[in-house]
């Protein structure tokens, strides 16, 4: 039964799990997923600095701390073209970086972080304020370029260095048992963590590294916080899944792929055992087949590579047979097809070029896969 995403949001706090973690195809809500659930935990009149009896600005993310594409908004570039002065990334005035950065002081933390992410000689320099940073890099000798303007990619990693950093410090902290002895208790209302897809510029060794790190940093915490997380990334989620033993004692639900349909509707579909098992052979599967029917060069052991994909997406989603992702009115057909050509060992079926309409077969079934089921749609625009 589909659901609006403020359910969703509420089917979530819902929830009794201390991790959650959600896969979602690129252009299926979960930026919006991220800001409905912190609509609901910490609602906006809620979420504004106040100033405590003292006088004192007091954190605002009593609630729940997030990180999504809205936390990347706090920081903008000064590149002042007219002046041809060095680019500048700037940080908007907010009790976030101020924290993390003044009032504990992380901010050669915060370098170590990005540098594992980066490059270890590119190198953040924080301004006396903390209002602005300024990127160089180190040649080891007393030099270095000047200042760089980095790329998007770097600016995202940099950011989530700033968040994973203020995140170590709150887990820390929350981790004294008795509130009175923590250094702050500022956090001593925190319920939530929700981090929307922290991955979408690392290269395959540094993303399996970060989905590490956070599920170390995870573990390590020892109160109520409860941690949501989604993701576009196959890698991503399955290391996180590991990782974090999801599969393990009996763990029923806390794993799930969000789907959103035509009518702006959306649905979260618990994935259960093999359904989370590593499903980025996909990709190399759907470029094989693709290439074929491109050059008009499909085989008899395409089918074998179709009927694998088909497979492998049911699992997936969630479905119990892959037949039922093929169309419906030609459902039989259609899987006897498949059947008879992958399996077939007579041999008078020997022969590796198909007929036409068997090529015509597998271009209706590979296209009616990625249409229908848009594993590999990708929408340019923020979600």
């Amino acid at each position: 039964m589909s659901k609006t995403l403020m359910e969703i949001a509420q089917q979530l706090r819902g929830s009794n799990k201390r991790v959650q973690l959600i896969y979602a195809f690129n252009g299926s809500g979960k930026t919006r997923l991220s800001r409905a659930f912190k609509q609901l935990i910490a609602p906006k009149n809620d979420d504004e600095d106040v100033t405590n009896n003292e006088g004192e600005v007091a954190f605002s993310r009593n609630k729940i701390l997030y990180y999504n594409a809205f936390t990347e908004d706090l920081f903008y570039w000064d590149n002042d073209l007219d002046s041809d002065a060095e680019p500048k990334l700037k940080i908007q005035p907010n009790s976030f970086t101020d924290w993390v950065l003044k009032d504990q002081g992380q901010d050669l933390n915060i370098v170590t972080n990005f540098q594992r992410y980066a490059n270890q000689k590119l190198t953040p320099h924080f301004s006396a304020d903390f209002t602005e940073v300024t990127f160089s890099l180190e040649r080891g000798d007393d030099e270095h370029s000047g200042n760089l303007k980095i790329s998007k990619g770097e600016e995202s990693n940099f950011i989530w260095s700033i968040f994973y950093t203020l995140l170590d410090q709150v887990i820390t902290i929350l981790n004294v048992a008795e509130p009175t002895e923590r250094e702050t208790n500022q956090f001593d209302q925190l319920e939530y963590v929700f981090i929307d897809d922290p991955v979408s510029s690392l290269d395959e060794n540094h993303l399996i590294e970060l989905a590490v790190n956070l599920a170390g940093l995870i573990k390590s915490s020892q109160s109520g916080l409860k941690f949501i997380i989604t993701t576009h990334s196959p890698l991503f989620y399955n290391v996180l899944h590991n990782e974090l033993g999801l599969n393990k004692n009996g763990k029923k639900e806390g794993c799930y792929l969000l789907e959103r349909f035509e009518n702006g509707s959306y649905l979260l579909n618990t994935k259960y055992g093999d359904s989370n098992k590593s499903f980025s052979y996909h990709l190399y599967l759907k470029q094989a087949l693709e290439q074929a029917v491109a050059e008009n060069q499909v085989q008899r052991h395409h089918f074998t590579l179709l009927r694998n994909l088909y497979e492998k997406t049911a699992s997936f989603l969630g479905y119990p047979r892959w037949s039922e992702l093929l169309p419906g009115d030609q459902q039989a057909y259609l899987n006897r097809i498949i059947q008879f050509t992958s399996h077939s060992t007579l041999s008078n079926d020997t022969v590796t070029e198909p007929t036409e309409p068997e090529k015509q077969t597998v271009k209706l079934l590979l296209n009616h896969l990625k249409n229908e089921y848009g594993f590999w749609k990708q929408v340019e625009a923020n979600d």
